[in-house]
């Protein structure tokens, strides 16, 4: 069976929860799953005045260990319509991997939190997916098989480029079951294509 890496940035814990739901999706396609996060960039003192939530649980991971893995699914908040800084500072370190073609075939999938429903969930979405394109990754979204995304009956996130969550402006909505449902839709079907592959 495949080998997945769910890598993620988190400030608040939105997306680290849309992380272990990936995980959990992947997991149950008998997929062999590690949640790790970037590190913080952010000076302690700005974290601890903004109340970032700093006791994750998830190891921080490094860049050369990407290559181990048969599937990497990318999770951050937005920043401004696109992923945050602390994961693109991971992802500009990977040079090397780029120029070795290291990741090239491996399977990637992308992920994010907003704070409304028109934060720019796609277009940070379209920014993860672009540098993992550059990588050589074939990407696998959400499809409408997830059918929760398209209800008309409250609130949700989820796009066809991957699980979303609405965070709200003071971060007070936590993910919901519709979404989590869609997280763990999006890892199952990242870990089966990563077993067809490699499995």
């Amino acid at each position: 069976m495949s080998k997945v890496l769910v890598l993620y940035y988190s400030s608040y814990g939105h997306v680290e929860t849309l992380a272990n739901a990936i995980a959990d999706g992947a997991r149950s396609a008998g997929a062999t799953v590690d949640v790790k996060r970037v590190p913080e960039t952010a000076p302690p003192e700005v974290a601890k005045a903004a109340y970032f939530k700093l006791d994750q649980k998830a190891p921080v991971a490094t860049v050369a260990e990407l290559a181990n893995y048969d599937a990497i699914v990318v999770g951050t908040p937005t920043r401004f319509g696109r992923l945050s800084s602390q994961m693109a500072t991971f992802l500009d370190q990977a040079g090397g991997l780029w120029m070795s073609g290291a990741l090239n075939g491996k399977v990637g999938g992308a992920f994010t939190s907003t704070a409304s429903q028109h934060g720019g969930q796609e277009a940070t979405l379209f920014s993860i997916i672009t540098n993992l394109l550059h990588f050589g990754m074939t990407i696998v979204g959400l499809p409408y098989s997830h059918q929760g995304q398209m209800t008309l009956d409250e609130i949700v996130g989820g796009a066809p480029y991957g699980a979303t969550t609405i965070a709200g402006g003071q971060g007070q909505r936590q993910p919901s079951a519709i979404e989590l449902a869609g997280a763990r839709h999006q890892g199952e079907l990242i870990a089966k294509t990563a077993n067809k592959l490699f499995g």
